[in-house]
């Protein structure tokens, strides 16, 4: 009987709903890249993650661009998406699907423009060679 039990505790160790994400995330990466041949906006979406809803009527897809055309590119597909969903996951009901742009990605584009400016005035005349050249003394 403790063999039934630790099975039971290790799939509650990881929540139903972090699964129902793990699925989810896979089944739409997989049909946007199905969508993509058709609409060109599609070409360059990630899907990052997904948040569901405890009780599975909601999920937020997590995506990596932050153009308008593609929100609204995904908005158009959602059905699709969803019936695809329905389709490959068994589950009572479908998540009606909502797309956001990831923030952590806006977070390190914006940590990133900071390096470059920061890159960028440190060093307007320095040799472009000089970040190989560790510990050695200044040329003159």
């Amino acid at each position: 009987m403790s063999g039934r039990h630790r099975a039971s505790r290790a799939t509650s160790s990881y929540p139903r709903t972090a699964r129902v994400n793990q699925v989810l995330r896979e089944v739409i990466a997989d049909e946007l890249e199905r969508l993509a041949d058709v609409d060109e906006r599609l070409r360059l979406v990630t899907v990052t993650g997904v948040d569901t809803a405890p009780d599975l009527a909601h999920a937020t897809v997590w995506f990596s661009s932050l153009s308008a055309e593609v929100a609204a590119a995904l908005s158009t597909g959602r059905v699709q998406l969803q019936r695809a969903i329905g389709r490959q996951v068994r589950l009572k009901r479908t998540p009606h699907l909502v797309f956001a742009a990831d923030p952590g990605v806006a977070a390190g584009q914006r940590v990133d423009d900071i390096l470059r400016q920061l890159h960028g005035s440190g060093g307007s005349g320095a040799d472009p060679g000089a970040d190989q050249d560790h510990g050695s003394a200044p040329r003159r």
